[in-house]
């Protein structure tokens, strides 16, 4: 059996964000999520999206004559930053708003190494769905270290860039507003406000935690 056809990610993406978009505003308009946690969501969604668009999709299937016929083991390259250039730049760069987002999202994110291994950990998530669908489809991706070390670098530039966002007073307060209720960037101003207190600290988002 000869197949080779491709999967665009318009047809899958599209409408995951779709259902995305309107389960955020049902969420919305029963008052379980305000606006800008709403607003929040989405930016990941579409960011997520955008990063699966540029590894997995389009999805190239191909099957009997059409098969990528070099083996899988090939397709690894182990080695750090054997042949490393100028394209990592593009892999550092995708993952910056993951390491800006992070924190806002996640409590794990406390740090800038541990938003680093998040985002290291969904690099490697990413290769190991590269590789399954080379191995599965036939499609002719290759996996490769040098991209987890550049996503990985992209989160930590990202949560640096964060850090920097909150010390600016005018976007401290709309960045905050935004995050989760128990993200690692409200807690840490949290604890840093009960410090510089030396008390208990009411929630200075009125609404926040709808």
């Amino acid at each position: 059996m000869d197949i080779r056809f491709e999967v665009a990610p318009t047809f899958v993406l599209g409408p995951l964000l779709v259902v995305f978009a309107l389960f955020t505003g049902v969420q919305v308009w029963r008052d379980a999520w305000n606006v800008r946690h709403a607003l929040l969501r989405t930016a990941a969604a579409v960011h997520a999206a955008a990063v699966l668009s540029l590894t997995i999709f389009p999805l190239n299937v191909t099957w009997g004559i059409y098969a990528n016929q070099a083996p899988w083991t090939g397709q690894i390259h182990f080695v750090p930053l054997f042949g490393a250039d100028v394209t990592m730049i593009p892999n550092v760069i995708m993952m910056i708003p993951a390491g800006f987002l992070f924190p806002l999202l996640s409590r794990h994110a406390t740090s800038a190494k541990r938003t680093a291994l998040l985002t290291g950990l969904v690099s490697l998530g990413i290769e190991a769905a590269q590789l399954l669908s080379y191995v599965v489809l036939n499609n002719g991706r290759s996996v490769d270290v040098n991209d987890v070390i550049a996503n990985t670098l992209g989160g930590l530039l990202g949560h640096l860039l964060l850090t920097f966002a909150l010390r600016s007073e005018a976007l401290r307060g709309p960045l905050l507003a935004a995050s989760l209720p128990r993200s690692a960037a409200l807690q840490a101003d949290r604890r840093r406000i009960t410090a510089s207190s030396g008390g208990p600290v009411t929630d200075p988002m009125p609404g926040h935690g709808r």
